[in-house]
């Protein structure tokens, strides 16, 4: 999957992507009820059809089990957002989550050079993230994250290419445990997903979201 600057994976593929995925396979039949349902429930989550996801190759060193997925906000074939979205799950409990789940992401999308000066865009955009977790009606523990802005300016054999301008925002939260120790991993998923959309500009998916405000002056979508 394209992302807006390049595909998010990256994983070597070949034969080490085949070692990859069959280690994911032994682990997946291991891995305790609670991991297995989770991950379960982000596979049959169902979200609305501007968002392609898929998994990727998690990261293997931020818990005993981990599931990635990433996924591009798409226009016909041009991407106008993208981002990763990974499950973390330690049996043990990790005292900085407060609980043994925790979520982790990743937000990108190009934007006008205007729109990225404003100076209360960093605040708007995390203000995003929460908006969805709570519109979704989840509890969650325990957030934290960076908004970055980023421009770049081509020069010499690059200089006729137009500046551009980038937003990205980094968080991390814990989803608050349902029966059987496992969160509503599902919903979780589809609050990401309203992220990315607003980061794209999309218009709200539903008649309940009519108070979302989206992203303007957005940069045209990336070719994929």
């Amino acid at each position: 999957m394209a992302a807006a600057q390049g595909r998010l994976s990256d994983g070597a593929g070949g034969m080490d992507e085949a070692k990859d995925t069959e280690k994911d396979r032994r682990e997946a039949d291991t891995a305790p009820l609670p991991f297995r349902a989770a991950v379960d429930a982000l596979k049959a989550a169902r979200l609305r059809p501007q968002i392609e996801v898929e998994p990727t190759p998690p990261p293997r060193r931020l818990a005993p089990y981990t599931y990635a997925l990433e996924a591009a906000v798409v226009d016909g074939d041009q991407d106008l957002a993208d981002g990763r979205l990974v499950l973390l799950h330690d049996p043990a409990g990790h005292d900085a989550w407060q609980g043994t789940f925790r979520l982790v992401t990743l937000v990108r999308a190009e934007l006008e050079s205007e729109m990225a000066a404003d100076p209360l865009l960093p605040e708007v955009c995390w203000s995003w993230l929460t908006g969805a977790l709570q519109t979704r009606g989840l509890t969650y523990g325990e957030p934290s994250g960076t908004v970055t802005r980023a421009s770049s300016h081509h020069f010499g054999g690059l200089s006729a290419r137009p500046a551009a301008s980038q937003i990205e925002i980094r968080a991390s939260w814990t989803p608050r445990e349902a029966l059987g120790g496992v969160p509503d991993t599902a919903a979780h998923l589809a609050s990401w997903c309203d992220l990315l959309a607003q980061v794209a500009g999309l218009p709200p998916a539903g008649p309940g979201d009519a108070s979302v405000v989206t992203l303007p002056q957005r940069r045209g979508p990336q070719s994929r």
